[in-house]
């Protein structure tokens, strides 16, 4: 367990676990050894937001899961805002990158064996009930013997391979300018970095990134700031209210994030999320 650094800077600025290198993670073991073990990470709220970077790993099941925030999932050129109310799979040797939103609690379990209908997903969304959650919740605390935490073990992935699942793809992706903005963006919907600021960070022209976009994405800087910012504004609307929710994704009023919802998704963010549209996250 390491200590976060000095904290002349806390107040200022946030860092991401592999900007600064460290970050307190509370572990939880129960039967680790035998192929029928779980790890539970436990990553607290801090000024340094947990993420994983795309590296493989060829012998863990990994489940992601924020229960105060939303985490962003990428593979490739494919990425999706996944809720408080979902769980992140990612079976064995896939390659995916993880991060938190926001500052936020984020438990990271992993397993050396799972039910055939998870290990049939490279990476999904999950969508377990409220009792999942609090199994898992319980699992990340001091105090649970061996024997609880293996049975706690066997109904949680019992019960996420019978969870409604939205899969993951691959996509291929590049390393033009559109690409770089578009993953800055995913990282931050709030970024309010403007077109001729990014070309001048990326050394290009406004017209050539606009042009590298429209290629890439066939839309606007504009349009797919907009889009990114609403999709990851359906992740936060599960437990966060219009105006907070409106402000985390770059809004300055909640009456603009409201009708820039309502036009890209034909319902106000509280229809919407009543009608519970998940797979649109």
């Amino acid at each position: 367990m390491v200590s976060p650094r000095g904290q002349s800077d806390a107040l200022t600025t946030s860092h991401t676990a592999s900007d600064v290198g460290e970050i307190t993670v509370q572990e939880y073991g129960y039967g680790l050894g035998p192929p029928d073990g779980i790890l539970v990470l436990r990553y607290p709220p801090d000024r340094t937001i947990p993420d994983f970077p795309e590296d493989r790993d060829d012998f863990l099941h990994q489940v992601f899961w924020s229960p105060d925030g939303v985490l962003v999932a990428r593979r490739g050129g494919t990425a999706r805002f996944v809720s408080s109310g979902e769980m992140l799979w990612v079976r064995r040797g896939v390659v995916a990158e993880v991060r938190g939103l926001g500052l936020q609690t984020v438990l990271r379990v992993c397993v050396r064996r799972a039910p055939a209908a998870l290990t049939a997903l490279p990476a999904a969304a999950l969508t377990p009930d409220a009792q999942v959650c609090a199994r898992l919740s319980a699992l990340a605390r001091p105090g649970v013997s061996e024997a609880d935490g293996l049975r706690a073990r066997v109904d949680i992935l019992t019960a996420l391979a019978e969870a409604p699942a939205v899969q993951i793809d691959h996509a291929g992706v590049g390393e033009t300018p559109a690409h770089i903005v578009t993953r800055a963006l995913l990282s931050e919907p709030a970024d309010t970095t403007s077109l001729a600021d990014w070309a001048e960070r990326l050394h290009v022209s406004a017209k050539t990134l606009q042009r590298d976009l429209e290629r890439e994405f066939a839309t606007t800087f504009t349009v797919l700031r907009t889009r990114i910012r609403l999709r990851a504004a359906v992740a936060l609307l599960h437990d966060r209210s219009v105006t907070e929710t409106a402000h985390l994704v770059g809004y300055a009023s909640a009456s603009a994030f409201v009708a820039a919802f309502t036009r890209e998704f034909g319902e106000t963010p509280g229809r919407y999320v009543a009608g519970d549209h998940a797979d649109s996250a």
